[in-house]
C-alpha cells in the first residue's frame, strides 16, 4: 500500500468589494451630475461608465467570485454589465454606430430594461439585509433609481421621476464612496475604522 502525501494549496484573494464600490461610486457621481443639470451631454460620463462602472465592478464579480460569494459575484457582475450597456445605448443615441441606428431609437425600450433591473435591485435588497447596513441602504437608493429611470423613460410624471433618479444617484454615489472607504480602512487597520452596521439578522438563522 502507497502512503501518498497530498498538499492542499489555499488561494487567499483581497475583499474586492471595495473596488467595486468605489467604481460604482464613481460612476454614479458623474451621472448625477448630468441629471441634476450640474454638467451636460453624454460624452464624458462615457469613459466613467465603461471603465469604472463597468470593468471595475466585473473585476469585483470576480474576485468575489473566487470568495464563493454568490451575492457580490451577482451584485457586481449584474451592475457591471449595465453600465456596459447603458454606456452602448448611449453610443447608439450619439450615433456612432451610424444614423439609422440614432433615428430608431425608442427610449422606451430602455425603460423596459430600467423595470428589469429593478426587479432584481428589489430582490437582491431583500439579500443586502444580511450584509450590512451602508450596502442594504445603497440598494434602498439603487430601488428608487429604477423606480425614477423607469417611469421618466416612458414619460409619467417625467420632471418629478427624473429628478427623483437624479438624487438617489447622488445619494448612492456618497454612500458607495463611504462603504468604499470603510472596506480599505477597516481591513487595512484590521479594526472597525468606519462603521458599517451589523446585519439585521432577520432571514439568517
Amino acid at each position: 500500500m502507497n502512503n501518498q502525501n497530498v498538499q492542499q494549496v489555499k488561494m487567499t484573494t483581497a475583499d474586492p468589494s471595495a473596488l467595486g464600490l468605489f467604481g460604482l461610486a464613481m460612476v454614479t457621481l458623474v451621472a448625477s451630475s448630468q441629471k441634476l443639470g450640474l454638467t451636460e451631454g453624454l460624452s464624458f460620463i462615457l469613459p466613467w461608465a465603461i471603465f469604472l462602472g463597468g470593468f471595475a465592478q466585473l473585476f469585483a464579480c470576480i474576485n468575489d467570485a473566487k470568495h464563493n460569494n454568490t451575492f457580490g459575484t451577482t451584485a457586481f457582475g449584474a451592475f457591471g454589465l449595465f453600465w456596459l450597456g447603458v454606456g452602448g445605448s448611449w453610443l447608439i443615441q450619439l450615433g456612432v454606430f451610424g444614423e439609422e441606428l440614432a433615428a430608431s431609437v425608442d427610449p422606451k425600450q430602455l425603460g423596459f430594461a430600467f423595470v428589469g433591473y429593478l426587479i432584481f435591485s428589489l430582490f437582491m435588497t431583500i439579500g443586502a439585509m444580511e450584509t450590512h447596513k451602508v450596502l442594504f441602504f445603497i440598494f434602498v437608493l439603487i430601488d428608487f433609481l429604477f423606480i425614477g429611470l423607469s417611469l421618466s423613460s416612458f414619460g409619467i410624471m417625467h420632471e418629478a421621476t427624473h429628478m427623483l433618479a437624479a438624487v438617489s444617484e447622488m445619494l448612492i454615489a456618497l454612500l458607495s464612496f463611504y462603504g468604499s472607504a470603510a472596506a480599505v480602512l477597516n481591513a487595512h487597520f484590521g479594526r472597525v475604522f468606519l462603521p458599517i452596521g451589523k446585519p439585521f439578522g432577520i432571514f439568517k438563522k
